[in-house]
């Protein structure tokens, strides 16, 4: 069989994520104080759209839009009701559009809207081309500069890589999906001996389009001892969906110090961890005090190395969070860290009764 080639998909990358929350102009309001972001645009009934209210952040090459309903029955509504805040559309820029829609529904992507794509639970794909477009951001949308700004600068750069969590055994039937509809390709995968503790486990495959710049991590659950971070996430969002966000910064260590002063809630690591760090991932640029003291974990591939740090849940239902990435060369997803990192998600979960 000859394999499909169509260039609108194999030149995919992230454009921008919209969250469905409850209340956009104070989510706005925390992501902008909390994380950096700076307001851009905004579309709502001031602008012709009666029914929601949107803003739109942007830090250096990342961007998310924020929508609320104004009705409470609406689709919005009901998608806070039963999941809470979270991610709805995970934006893919291509220089054609059409050509991308039609490739991907040949390949079994099931359309909602053109030209809007399905994926696991109710989460979307928006193929966006932007060549011929010149306005602030989308058409109903105008320039809006008036947020909040953070006391600290972030340092935030650009989506690195969206994880989604599916249900026991569903994992390899949305790779094969992101495989036929959007020509992905598996980059690595990882089972319950990679990612797993005393108490709980997972498994995980990372699927990547042809371009390389989508990198799309799909988790689902592993039999363990106690309830896992994939199975508290399933009972809270109510569903498949975006479980944790991975964004790219030049200078982890300021972008850390910056979060913790603008009050982000970050995950501890065990002490433990930083005594052998040395003899694991070698020789770094960063002081061990100084990652010991923020909580940065480390990683090192053929290529080189990675930190990394995840915030505590965004919300109060524990479901969605960020990752913050430095890349120095590595283009790992921080296998050696799995067990420092899920052992500290079970002492939060810990806290909440649901481990």
């Amino acid at each position: 069989m000859t394999e499909r080639r169509v260039p609108a998909l194999e030149a995919l990358e992230f454009d921008h994520l919209e969250f469905w929350v409850g209340n956009a102009k104070q989510a706005a309001y925390y992501y902008c104080a909390a994380f950096g972001f700076e307001m851009v645009a905004y579309a709502g009934p001031e602008t012709g759209r009666p029914e929601s209210a949107s803003y739109v952040l942007r830090q250096n090459e990342l961007v998310i839009v924020l929508t609320s309903g104004l009705r409470g029955d609406d689709a919005i509504g009901d998608h806070v009701r039963r999941h809470g805040d979270g991610v709805h559309d995970v934006a893919l820029r291509t220089p054609n559009a059409r050509e991308a829609f039609e490739a991907a529904v040949a390949g079994g992507a099931r359309p909602i809207a053109q030209p809007f794509e399905r994926s696991y639970g109710e989460t979307i794909h928006t193929f966006i081309e932007r060549k011929d477009y010149h306005g602030v951001w989308m058409p109903g949308f105008e320039p809006r500069t008036d947020g909040v700004r953070a006391n600290n600068r972030v340092g935030l750069q650009r989506i690195d890589h969206t994880v989604g969590n599916v249900g026991w055994g569903e994992m390899d039937t949305w790779c094969d999906y992101y495989s036929r509809a959007f020509g992905f390709s598996q980059l690595v995968s990882f089972d319950d001996k990679d990612i797993s503790t005393e108490h709980t486990a997972l498994r995980s495959k990372v699927m990547q389009s042809a371009s390389g710049r989508v990198k799309l991590p799909i988790n689902e659950p592993a039999e363990g001892l106690k309830k896992s971070q994939i199975e508290e996430y399933l009972d809270f969002y109510g569903s498949p969906g975006i479980q944790h966000i991975a964004i790219n910064t030049e200078d982890i260590i300021e972008t850390v110090r910056a979060l913790r002063a603008n009050g982000v809630e970050l995950l501890d690591t065990p002490a433990s961890y930083y005594d052998a760090l040395g003899a694991r991932v070698g020789a770094i640029d960063e002081d061990v005090a100084i990652l010991r003291e923020l909580s940065i974990l480390v990683d090192r591939d053929d290529n080189g190395y990675m930190l990394q740090i995840f915030t505590k849940p965004l919300q109060d239902r524990p479901t969605l969070f960020f990752e913050i990435i430095q890349r120095r060369g590595s283009l790992s997803f921080g296998k050696g860290n799995f067990k420092a990192l899920f052992v500290s998600i079970e002492q939060e979960q810990a806290k909440r009764g649901n481990l």
